[in-house]
């Protein structure tokens, strides 16, 4: 899905499911963050760059790890701003 092709209520729900999703393995897995890792919006763009060059994890994890990669190479990180208000602020790394 282009962000150019999405509708208003097609990209709200796109948010709405990044925000409900957690790292769940690795560095930033719930292991090192628990109970359920790091917000997939609060991950640090390096880390979403490594997977975008080695491959995003596959099924709906990665497709969503890939979209929050985009939005924040473009420079619109802000656009997760009102998810971290919603959850008590930017996730401590």
């Amino acid at each position: 899905m282009n962000f150019t092709d999405i509708d208003r209520d097609d990209f709200r729900n796109l948010l709405l499911e990044i925000h409900q999703t957690h790292m769940p393995f690795g560095m930033f897995g719930k292991e090192k963050y628990p109970p359920r890792g790091v917000p997939i919006y609060d991950l640090p763009e390096e880390y979403l760059l490594w997977f975008k060059q080695r491959t995003f994890p596959k099924g709906r994890l990665g497709e969503l790890m890939a979209h929050v990669c985009e939005i924040k190479e473009c420079g619109m990180d802000s656009l997760f701003e009102p998810l971290r208000r919603a959850s008590g602020g930017r996730y401590k790394l």
